[in-house]
């Protein structure tokens, strides 16, 4: 017979004191644990959303990163002929070739300097990148010292409100617009004429970082990638702009998460041993109750899986308290250093569905471990010395 579930609801009730103890513990470690998986999920999706299913991403040759790559203006005009790339009403093929600079600019909250990207980009670059909008102002002028500023940029960058004439490369320059991409990594950049961006930091006009083509459509990239590769005229590699960008946040959500990891399970550690102190004390408190269990019929199994009920139980209200304790950071704006482009980012925490059952899952092994010795003990207790102690 299986030992009532009622049982252990009274059980965790009558101790509520020592219940607490471990209740808050599991909460702390799945609250950490969930905090640290949202932040590196939040910077994950920030560099994902920055790409597009339809558009690819051209590099030179071996680079694995904008800032390794080189691409000249007669490469680009050839990429712009190959096959799978879309064309817009005048017949122009959408290609954006982009130039990136990394400067530093101080920022708002603190005033040392941040390493923020630049992009310098074309008329097509807003037709090409789907995501992009104007929110405030306007899009800058091609061959006039005037620039747009993306959403978090203009939030963390100081000098970057419209209207503003921040100073960098060595001239003045107008902000002119204010553009948001989705919350994605564009949002933390500042977009520009890319040969104006040229010449202000001694760049070689019509010398590209990268380009990125819009395709005819998502299934196309597989017949402009073919194309790209076999002309013998370019030294270029191609993959999907969501591949690029999913790939530049690796190092960084990698290193999050095993941080994340390390924290939580070190305080998960000390979550354990919090519930065996109150499972351990629990069968030390009531061998008489269990004795008198045995003696009514319940066999050890039923014992032992009533006290890991328990410890689950315990558990998982200290997973739900720490799913709770974590949702207040949904959303909320932080910003670091991207390894891989060495530029300042600005992103969000994003908790979602699978994080918190991930969070769960960990307080429901955590409970587990906690509970399975004490268990074991209680089954085992010999029933007629049980039953003679006071």
């Amino acid at each position: 017979m299986a030992i009532p579930l009622t049982y252990n609801l009274r059980s965790v009730s009558n101790r509520w004191v020592s219940s607490i103890v471990a209740v808050v513990g599991i909460a702390g470690a799945v609250g950490v644990f969930i905090a640290m998986m949202s932040l590196a999920n939040g910077f994950r999706a920030a560099l994902v959303t920055a790409g597009s299913d339809r558009n690819a991403t051209v590099l030179r040759g071996g680079a694995t990163a904008e800032l390794e790559s080189a691409i000249a203006l007669e490469q680009a005009r050839l990429v712009g002929d190959t096959a799978g790339v879309a064309r817009n009403g005048e017949g122009q093929p959408m290609i954006s070739p982009e130039i990136v600079v990394v400067t530093a600019l101080p920022k708002k909250d603190t005033g040392t300097d941040a390493n923020v990207q630049m992009r310098g980009v074309t008329e097509m670059a807003p037709k090409v990148h789907d995501r992009f909008r104007i929110v405030a102002g306007r899009y800058f002028k091609p061959g006039i010292a005037e620039l747009v500023v993306g959403r978090n940029a203009n939030h963390t960058v100081r000098g970057m409100e419209i209207g503003a004439r921040p100073r960098f490369g060595g001239q003045d320059w107008e902000v002119v617009g204010i553009f948001e991409s989705g919350g994605s990594a564009f949002d933390s950049e500042i977009w520009l004429d890319g040969n104006l961006l040229a010449e202000a930091f001694q760049r070689p006009i019509g010398l590209y970082q990268s380009i990125t083509a819009r395709l005819e459509s998502p299934s196309s990239f597989q017949v402009f990638k073919d194309a790209l590769t076999s002309n013998p005229a370019l030294t270029l590699q191609t993959e999907p702009e969501t591949v690029y960008y999913a790939r530049q946040s690796e190092a960084l959500s990698t290193m999050i998460q095993t941080l994340g990891s390390m924290v939580a399970v070190v305080m998960g550690i000390g979550a354990i041993f919090g519930a065996l102190n109150t499972m351990y004390s629990a069968v030390s408190a009531r061998s008489r109750e269990i004795a008198t269990l045995r003696a009514l019929g319940f066999g050890q199994g039923s014992v032992v899986v009533s006290f890991v009920v328990e410890s689950l139980l315990i558990s998982l209200v200290g997973g739900l308290l720490g799913c709770l304790a974590a949702l207040p950071v949904n959303g909320m704006a932080v910003s670091t250093l991207n390894f891989q482009t060495f530029s300042h980012m600005a992103f969000a925490f994003q908790v979602s569905g699978p994080i918190l059952l991930f969070g769960i899952g960990f307080a429901l092994l955590m409970g587990l471990f906690g509970g399975i010795f004490p268990a074991l003990r209680a089954a085992r207790l010999p029933i007629a010395t049980a039953l003679r102690e006071l």
